[in-house]
């Protein structure tokens, strides 16, 4: 296995040089980076992304008889620029934050003499998946989506990969923006570059909950850097990048595509997915199950650290949510700030209540994934619905958080210790489910080059609903079946699980060199 594991890191590193090396230099008809920034920005830019935006003989005339009024009006496109510029990036730090939210959840809910590995697995995959994305993610999922008109440039990326079917243009995958390198090398480009980065490591993540506490390093190692480079960025393309799933309505009349304003589907959908195949071929841990397929409870060692993180990942959705808009400048953000803070506190409350009535006593730990799965759920919709329409998606999103539980548990019988599943996957689903219901089109005139506001089956567009079921039904088959694929071949040459006698024994020992808490002994059982 060690031979088969450096044989994949030099096959990796080799590839990266080659793509890097091919990727400078662009054709001499491409549109022009904008390395420093000066050029982008400016008259054009005074409308923003809304309709109606001089052109340019009209900004010739105005240079021409009004010069003092063109350089004011020069100014305030630059500015307005700038504004959203800086908006996407302070958002896309505090979506980088939500890595550290992450890490403590996951670990929190895990076992003690395992917390240095999936601290480990945590931090690296933030590394890892930023590289792999990097390399070929970027270009593949938005290597074809620009220019992006409220950061003033990226027109560089004008490369998407189609293939022709019903007289119509599917795209696939872009095919500009390799290393960010050549023409890519551009603010606007950058900027997005950034932004969607931290979006993929969030559904990178997700699995390293779902698989913890019995997954190989070394596979995880190749999985960080897959998922960044190659199965995030395809779906992304379809929804996010102009590929055939943005374009069913402008091509079928669906609605206006398939939409998901800060990815319920694209992020945590796609990492629910990897999450369930992930956990079902590792299978469960040691102990979880008995003989007769009883589950048996393994308590996770420090929920205090676990609620911190929760928080934290709450904290930082307003970074994923309301800067999806790509503009400080949409006074929509509004809306979707509160919206996502009361979906969040719907789904606490509802999942609370749950474990209240049924078991007895409320269960905290319930009610902190409650808080995940509204927050999932508000995902997709937070821009398009009401604030009543946000609780009860919350709600809703709580409740679904606890039955999923009991039945990834109970009836698949799959061993998932911080509940990726039900918290991404099922409310992932949900969140983008109900945009097709709630959306009450006052929002996203013009999404997806559609004429109109997204409005929603209860709202009188029963095309949108219909464009949300197949991109959820897409995501399912194609990361399922990439996911299946990654995962037994990872197995075949390095090993997707552990020893036994090390699972026992705990990770940190074996694993990562490092012991999480080494001024105690951790008294391990086989159960």
């Amino acid at each position: 296995m060690n031979k088969w594991f450096k044989r994949c890191s030099v096959g990796i590193l080799a590839a990266m040089l080659v793509f890097t090396l091919a990727a400078f230099g662009g054709a001499a008809d491409d549109p022009k980076p904008d390395p420093s920034g000066s050029n982008t920005g400016g008259i054009a830019d005074i409308v923003g992304a809304s309709a109606g935006a001089p052109t340019a003989d009209e900004i010739k005339a105005m240079e021409a008889s009004e010069p003092l009024a063109a350089k004011v009006a020069d100014a305030v496109g630059k500015n307005r620029v700038a504004i959203n510029v800086v908006w996407t990036l302070v958002c896309g730090f505090l979506v980088m934050f939500m890595q550290a939210g992450f890490a403590m959840a996951e670990t929190g809910f895990t076992r003690a003499k395992n917390a240095g590995h999936t601290m480990a697995m945590n931090f690296m995959v933030y590394a890892l998946g930023m590289l792999g994305y990097w390399l070929s993610g970027f270009a593949l999922q938005m290597g074809g989506a620009g220019p992006f008109a409220t950061l003033g440039g990226g027109g560089v990326l004008d490369a998407e990969f189609t293939i022709s079917m019903f007289g119509k243009e599917f795209g696939l995958f872009g095919t500009k923006g390799f290393f960010l390198s050549g023409d890519s090398y551009d603010v606007a480009v950058f900027t997005m570059f950034l932004f969607q980065m931290v979006f993929m490591d969030t559904t990178a993540t997700i699995p390293t909950g779902s698989m913890a506490e019995r997954w190989s390093f070394k596979s995880f190692v190749i999985y960080g850097i897959l998922v960044g480079a190659v199965i995030y960025p395809l779906y992304a393309n379809w929804v996010w990048g102009g590929g055939w799933l943005a374009k069913l309505g402008s091509n079928f009349g669906l609605g206006h595509g398939h939409v998901d304003f800060a990815g319920s589907s694209v992020v945590h959908l796609t990492g629910g997915v990897l999450a369930l195949i992930g956990a079902k071929l590792l299978g469960p841990r040691h102990g979880k199950f008995a003989k007769d397929g009883t589950p048996n409870a393994i308590p996770g060692h420090h929920l205090p650290m676990a609620v911190v993180g929760c928080f934290i990942l709450a904290f930082g959705w307003f970074g994923f949510n309301a800067g999806s808009s790509l503009a400080g400048t949409d006074l929509r953000i509004s809306v979707v700030a509160v919206n996502t803070m009361l979906a969040g506190a719907a789904g606490a409350l509802s999942s609370m209540i749950y474990t209240w009535l049924r078991f007895g006593k409320p269960d905290i730990s319930m009610a902190a994934n409650g808080l995940l799965a509204g927050l999932v759920a508000i995902t997709a919709p937070c821009a398009f619905v009401t604030a009543p329409a946000a609780v009860l998606i919350g709600l809703i999103a709580g409740v679904l958080l606890c039955w999923a539980v009991v039945f990834v548990e109970r009836t698949l019988k799959i061993d998932d210790p911080v509940g990726a599943i039900s918290v991404h996957g099922v409310n992932g689903a949900w969140g983008v489910f109900s945009l097709g219901l709630f959306a009450d089109g006052t929002y996203g005139d013009g999404w997806n080059s559609v004429k109109g506001s997204v409005t929603g089956l209860f709202y009188g567009d029963g095309g949108q609903f219909a464009a949300q079921c197949i991109g959820i039904l897409a995501n399912i088959v194609y990361v399922g079946v990439i996911g299946y694929v990654m995962f037994k071949l990872l197995d075949v040459a390095v090993g997707l699980r552990v020893d036994p006698e090390q699972e026992v024994e705990g990770l940190d020992q074996y694993e990562v060199a490092v012991i999480a808490y080494p001024d105690f002994h951790i008294r391990s059982s086989p159960r």
